[in-house]
């Protein structure tokens, strides 16, 4: 299905949302009569054995939702549901919706501003709230809902006057850092990591969200010619560390171990999950890491995540294996097995992040263009006993299946319905 066809699908679910009434307060929906065809579909037959089956939906540039900025509360609502529908259809159980994109919010935040990607103006409610129904139409078809949040981006531009006068941005300005085309907050300063954990806590504290999830952005990634310029905080908090580098690595530990803490705290239900870029380190640096040629997220942007697998810190991981097998700097045949021994023996359930929008995408490699090549993924995964499960990205390739690869997962793998790992 392209977008006309989601929009179509979208204005019968409109029909319906208008019939109900206004949006119910902030965390709470009024769609009684969905929640209950959501219920009886969900009880309709046996759940098979647990293993994730996930989707993120990005709102990021509005990237999956909403399809534009400025549409109505009903439209976006209707638009919402339809992806949660299809979600149910691709014999899916979890959706990851962001819901903090940009240092702002998609929800009634005390903290943020609301995020721009609804109305296109950053701070201007769009009239309804978009977590609070998430939540609970997801659980009414039977779905989790993951609420994904980027903890340190703040605009995907770099002029801080272009964010709403209220933003804490501009009434911080030393929190910032212009790096790249794009505004951050400063990892390095408690304060911020303070503030981050308070504004995603938030949310955790008005809604049953089935967990907090982060994605593989924390210190930028690099951009040549540039520096990330924390000076300052690193003269003031890094006198501790032999490098800049063990500093700002000891920078996302802290905020990774102090969140997971205040989320059981606040929620104890609640996962807390991360989905780190795919390669931690190469063999030829570290005898522990992969035989991979690619990015070391250890060294480029400070994430260790086989420490946060380790220590346990995180309920679940999802490296993001967004290569091909055989790929001659990062094969998604060598990288599964060693997530898996690196999971194996540790409280963390490791899960396979996969890139669905390679599939029959022009300008990817060969393996790509084959329907098949993501159903092979899954075959191999299954070798390995620690692969709990799988997660798509993201919400506009598994409606578009352009060459029918996510169709062939389905064939192939998921022939019922199954309860995501608890």
């Amino acid at each position: 299905m392209g977008r006309l066809t989601r929009r179509a699908f979208a204005l019968a679910a409109l029909s319906a949302v208008t019939t109900t009434g206004a949006a119910a307060a902030p965390g709470r929906d009024d769609g009684e009569r969905r929640a209950t065809d959501g219920r009886r579909a969900s009880s309709a037959g046996p759940r098979a054995t647990a293993e994730m089956r996930g989707m993120w939906l990005a709102t990021v540039t509005n990237r999956d939702w909403p399809s534009r900025t400025g549409l109505t509360a009903a439209a976006q609502r209707a638009e919402l549901i339809a992806w949660l529908d299809l979600a149910v259809r691709r014999r899916l159980n979890t959706v990851v919706f962001q819901v903090r994109p940009a240092a702002d919010a998609l929800w009634p935040s005390p903290y943020e501003p609301w995020s721009q990607v609804l109305t296109g103006t950053q701070g201007k409610s769009p009239g309804w709230d978009p977590l609070g129904t998430a939540v609970t139409e997801a659980h009414a078809r039977g779905l989790q809902l993951h609420a994904w949040f980027n903890p340190y981006r703040v605009s995907t531009q770099d002029d801080p006057t272009r964010l709403v006068a209220s933003h804490p941005a501009r009434r911080h300005p030393g929190w910032v850092v212009s790096y790249g085309g794009k505004l951050f907050y400063n990892p390095g300063l408690p304060a911020v990591r303070s503030f981050v954990q308070d504004a995603i806590l938030d949310a955790v504290k008005k809604y049953p969200v089935d967990a907090v999830h982060f994605d593989d952005y924390f210190y930028p990634y690099p951009v040549a010619g540039q520096t990330f310029d924390d000076d300052a905080e690193y003269d003031a908090y890094g006198g501790a560390f032999a490098t800049r580098a063990a500093w700002r690595r000891d920078n996302i530990d802290t905020l990774v171990r102090e969140i997971a803490a205040r989320i059981k705290s606040v929620r104890p239900g609640t996962q807390f999950g991360i989905s780190p870029f795919g390669v931690w380190r190469n063999a030829s640096t570290d005898s522990r890491g992969s035989d991979t040629r690619a990015l070391q997220s250890y060294d480029e942007i400070y994430a260790d995540s086989r420490k946060w697998v380790k220590e346990g810190w995180i309920d679940y991981v999802v490296p993001q294996l967004y290569w091909e097998i055989g790929n001659s700097a990062a094969d998604y045949a060598k990288l599964v097995p060693w997530w898996a021994a690196v999971a194996k023996g540790t409280k963390t359930r490791l899960y396979l992040g996969e890139g669905l929008y390679k599939a029959g995408t022009s300008g990817q490699p060969a393996a790509w263009g084959k329907k098949d090549e993501l159903s092979k993924h899954l075959t191999l995964a299954k070798k390995y006993p620690e692969v709990r499960g799988h997660m798509f990205f993201g919400g506009q390739d598994v409606e578009l299946d352009r060459i029918g690869a996510m169709t062939r997962v389905i064939a192939d793998h998921y022939g019922g319905p199954a309860q995501p790992p608890s």
